[in-house]
């Protein structure tokens, strides 16, 4: 056993460096700074699980080109709604960083968002069908008054070379593309907010240091056991509010709160690979995120996608993700992972979700036992004259698909992102993926509104909150105006498109 550290005082504990973490500390820094903050990441480095470039699925998710987030009914209609809701939670994150930047407390737009055009890619009589109707009802809403529709062969090689050239006159294909579209490096973005964190009074972060134990005081804070990996020792923290930002080993830090809220809640990793273009030629030849639909059974997190990149300064050209399975929770985490996270409450439900998701399990085994030549025929289906030598395999980061108990169901499995809170909102965790780093601002704050209630109504932090993020208390999904204010403002700043 080791000697008891005194525990030192905090208002909040941040578990993880990724972006979650990074965006909850700047928010809560910018709303009270008086807060004194303690952050904990077990790796020597902060943004190097999830959040890192090479490893994140999703660079500037804002439902511009990802099919999946409009959904075509029994009846032949496509609904937009879900396409709403994360439009409009990315042109909040567009507004922080404005503000930030602004501020002089971000650095340069260009070292983390640089502007890249959307597009949606389909083949085949039925899903240019499917299409062009996504399109009508996309363009009838401001969110998407910019997007543009073609099933011309030589629009669509102007727009995507890569992709048509090649391809038969005879086969039918239809595009959309938006120019306003963003990629995002949420490694770099997640570093230069910890820049900015780590210079202000009373935050300290601390690298290599894992949290081993949560244990709620009668006092209503939470003692939090802290190892440094890098010579044994613990120490301890007194904190009012915990916030678990640990990604795909969030979950398990939850199951040792131990508080009622977390009990049933399981998790199903999924892992990913890219094929990355290691020839310049070919890269400067694309400059897009193509996506397409995904395969039955397919995890959003895997819709294939040719995907524009721009990592560290250089552009990078990218196609997958290809899924797979691993035991692990995280890219760093341990084989233990699955299974040490089972406890009695939710085994059923875990059990009962895989049985409802028998096609995931099926796409899943089919993407486990696929060979190189099996991956290059899908990337062919996107870039028809891709040859081997110009792509190599990279392993992508983990993912913890959310699978949580239903009283129909038993168990249901969950794509999206999962915020667990206790009670008295004294400790929360964010579960789940996709589209997670492109809503964290949105996420963020539906957190304050349950964890910081009461602060969130005073008129210091409104008003706080007005000048961070404009359209706060406001739906640009409903107010056309205010909707092209704002993004001629955070595009101007951003130096994005518009």
């Amino acid at each position: 056993m080791f000697n008891k550290p005194v525990p030192v005082a905090a208002d909040v504990v941040l578990i993880g460096a990724g972006v979650m973490s990074a965006t909850l500390g700047t928010l809560l820094k910018e709303l009270d700074p008086t807060l004194k903050i303690e952050v904990f990441e077990a790796l020597n480095g902060v943004a190097q699980e999830s959040s890192d470039a090479w490893n994140n699925a999703g660079t500037g998710h804002s439902a511009f080109c990802e099919l999946n987030y409009t959904p075509e009914d029994a009846n032949g209609n496509v609904d937009i709604h879900k396409a709403l809701g994360i439009t409009e939670q990315f042109e909040v994150s567009k507004q922080l960083w404005s503000y930030l930047i602004k501020a002089g407390k971000l650095g340069r737009a260009s070292n983390f968002i640089h502007p890249v055009p959307h597009m949606s890619f389909v083949w085949g009589n039925e899903n240019v069908g499917y299409l062009r109707k996504r399109f009508d009802a996309m363009k009838a809403h401001h969110f998407y008054n910019r997007m543009e529709y073609t099933d011309d062969a030589k629009t669509l090689a102007g727009w995507i070379p890569l992709v048509m050239k090649g391809r038969t006159a005879a086969e039918p294909v239809a595009a959309t593309r938006i120019d306003i579209g963003a990629d995002v490096n949420y490694g770099a973005l997640t570093r230069d907010l910890f820049h900015h964190l780590e210079l202000q009074p009373d935050v300290r972060l601390h690298l290599e240091h894992e949290v081993r134990h949560l244990d709620k005081q009668d006092d209503g804070r939470w003692l939090v056991d802290v190892k440094d990996m890098r010579n044994g020792h613990h120490k301890t923290v007194l904190a009012k509010f915990v916030f678990i930002g640990a990604g795909g080993g969030a979950l398990t830090l939850l199951e040792k709160s131990h508080i009622p809220e977390a009990k049933g809640f399981g998790g199903f990793p999924v892992s990913g690979q890219w094929l990355k273009c290691n020839n310049p030629a070919v890269i400067d030849q694309h400059h897009a995120k193509v996506y397409g639909k995904a395969s039955v059974g397919a995890p959003p997190m895997s819709v294939p996608h040719l995907d524009t990149r721009v990592i560290d300064g250089r552009n990078e050209l990218l196609f997958g993700p290809y899924a797979g399975f691993s035991t692990k929770f995280l890219k760093e985490g341990s084989y233990l992972d699955l299974p040490k996270s089972l406890r009695l409450s939710n085994i059923w439900p875990m059990i009962e979700a895989g049985l409802h998701n028998i096609p995931l399990t099926k796409y899943l085994v089919s993407q486990v036992v696929q060979s190189w030549d099996d991956r290059m025929h899908e990337l062919r289906e996107y870039y028809p004259e891709a040859r081997d030598e110009d792509w190599e395999l990279k392993v992508a980061g983990q993912r913890v698909q959310v699978i949580k108990k239903d009283d129909h169901e038993g168990g249901v499995l969950e794509f999206g992102t999962e915020m667990v809170s206790a009670a008295d909102g004294s400790i929360a965790a964010l579960l789940g993926a996709s589209p997670g780093a492109s809503t964290s601002v949105a996420i963020m704050l539906k957190l304050l509104n349950t964890c910081f209630k009461d602060k969130m109504h005073t008129a210091e932090w409104q008003d706080a909150l007005k000048d961070m993020i404009p359209s706060y208390g406001k739906s640009l999904s409903d107010d056309a105006a205010l909707c092209d204010a704002i993004r001629r403002d955070t595009h101007a700043v951003l130096r994005l498109t518009y």
